[in-house]
């Protein structure tokens, strides 16, 4: 995410400017929208770096990428799609709620890949109205890789609305991890996601947080990264971002496993070191 993407994303969030024709969000009627990237060649310095800050195993080895790894490669078409005009919110101050991924098939590093992305309508939320962004990633054409991030725009809601992904609970709190203050900054290097929130104090205190936060994409990694080698070559992860994480800090990472009636996988989450505060919560199936 470039710096003007980053300045379209924040300016309708900005009381006065929000106004402004062509800036101004009208929050009506929205049908959708889609994109799609030219295709692009899965490079091996860029899962690399990528797996390098997510701890993933072996990287300097690896024939494949990381699970989450091709989230990178739809995320500025999720930025694009949100900072157009029609759609009907600001962007900026939007919650990453919830994300799911499936992996139909390992991606080999120098596979030619074909990656495209759609949002529609909001969607009824307790807390406000919620956006599903849905990537697709295929390779000659074959489906190897989907996507939901759902984000939520605080507001009005629906308390007859579900609230979202429903996850077995994990106590176990195995082991620490000590997340540095410049995580957000190393990340965001490999992510291109440079939202201020992430970045320095100062440019967090600045949208309304005590100081910076870790990205909840990260966190989906590392914990993934950590059940690696347990994982199939065909599976689905879903994660419930609950609260941030703060840097620097410490946590903690814990994990199970679970048979239950939509098949075999880990049921795991990541806490807040000393604390029953919960920063995501996430499961594993097996397809």
């Amino acid at each position: 995410m470039g710096v003007r993407t980053l300045v379209k994303l924040a300016l309708p969030g900005i009381p006065v400017v929000s106004a402004l024709p062509g800036i101004r969000k009208s929050g009506g009627a929205f049908d959708g929208l889609a994109l799609s990237r030219p295709p692009v060649v899965v490079e091996r310095r860029d899962v690399e770096a990528y797996a390098d800050v997510c701890h993933f195993h072996a990287s300097g080895s690896r024939d494949t990428v990381p699970l989450p790894w091709p989230h990178l490669l739809a995320f500025d078409l999720h930025m694009a799609m949100m900072s157009d005009r029609s759609f009907p919110v600001a962007a900026m101050g939007m919650v990453h709620l919830e994300n799911s991924i499936t992996q139909h098939r390992p991606i080999g590093i120098g596979e030619t890949l074909e990656v495209g992305a759609a949002v529609g309508p909001g969607l009824a939320h307790p807390k406000g109205t919620k956006f599903e962004l849905v990537s697709t990633v295929t390779s000659g054409g074959e489906l190897v890789w989907e996507e939901v991030s759902t984000y939520l725009r605080l507001g009005r809601g629906d308390t007859t609305a579900p609230w979202g992904l429903q996850l077995p609970e994990v106590t176990e709190r195995g082991t620490g991890w000590r997340l540095p203050a410049d995580l957000g900054r190393r990340y965001g290097a490999v992510s291109g996601d440079i939202n201020p929130i992430h970045l320095y104090p100062l440019t967090a205190k600045a949208l309304g947080f005590p100081r910076q936060i870790a990205h909840g994409m990260w966190t989906l990694a590392r914990s993934v990264a950590a059940l690696e080698n347990r994982l199939p070559d065909a599976v689905r992860v879903d994660v419930a971002f609950r609260k941030p994480a703060f840097l620097p800090s410490t946590v903690t990472f814990g994990a199970h496993p679970v048979d239950g009636e939509h098949g075999t996988g880990w049921a795991f989450a990541l806490s807040k070191a000393g604390s029953d505060t919960v920063h995501l919560n996430g499961l594993t199936t097996a397809l």
